[in-house]
């Protein structure tokens, strides 16, 4: 039988992951329409709400139950507004390994909700699920996605010569494809040792596989 993270919740002092759902659906469109989200991740341009309805009702599940990894909504505890997403894929469950990525929305960058969300997860992953490793990717241009690995307490491995495909405005509005090195960030449990619980100022976005 094929292993699956379990169907949960996640809290910390301000935030709560939990499974994406149907009211989601307008604010996720909107946040995957930004323009750092367009410029650094795989997701498709414009971004419409059929898709996000897609992701919330088909992709999600889906990934989850075929066990290849989890999407959590993040969620402000106060408000319950969504301010981002973090996601594990690209799990390998004889090695207890799995990939994370995150994205905040434009409105929430700056206040350490990103770093928080990751630490969180990894917290999880390692304690809860008994993992070994957490990955991450990021685009040697994308130093914000690279301060929150930081912050977390991730090991960079190397760089990945032209790996990634980033986007980039041209003059008449639209985007244009540009090839860029990717940098290795690696999570062990033995490297949570030391990491505040609650980490300040940090903001990103890493290359998720967006279905």
């Amino acid at each position: 039988m094929t292993s699956t993270f379990p169907d949960i919740s996640i809290s910390t002092d301000r935030l709560v992951m939990r499974p994406l759902e149907a009211a989601d659906v307008p604010a996720l469109a909107d946040m995957m329409n930004d323009e750092l989200v367009a410029a650094w991740t795989e997701v498709p341009q414009p971004y419409t709400r059929a898709a996000a309805r897609a992701w919330v009702a088909e992709d999600a599940p889906a990934e989850r139950t075929a066990g290849r990894g989890i999407d959590f909504a993040v969620t402000e505890f106060l408000t319950q507004r969504l301010v981002g997403v973090v996601r594990l894929g690209n799990t390998d469950w004889r090695l207890r390994s799995t990939e994370l990525s995150y994205i905040v929305a434009s409105w929430a960058r700056g206040e350490g909700y990103a770093s928080e969300a990751a630490l969180a997860t990894a917290q999880w992953v390692f304690h809860d699920q008994k993992f070994e490793r957490l990955e991450l990717r990021t685009a040697a241009g994308n130093t914000a996605s690279q301060q929150v690995a930081q912050k977390i307490g991730c090991i960079s491995e190397g760089v990945l010569r032209n790996a990634f495909i980033a986007r980039s405005r041209t003059e008449d509005g639209g985007w244009t494809d540009i090839r860029t090195d990717l940098i290795v960030w690696s999570l062990l449990p033995e490297d949570l040792d030391g990491v505040p619980g609650r980490l300040a100022d940090a903001n990103g976005f890493t290359y998720p596989e967006w279905n």
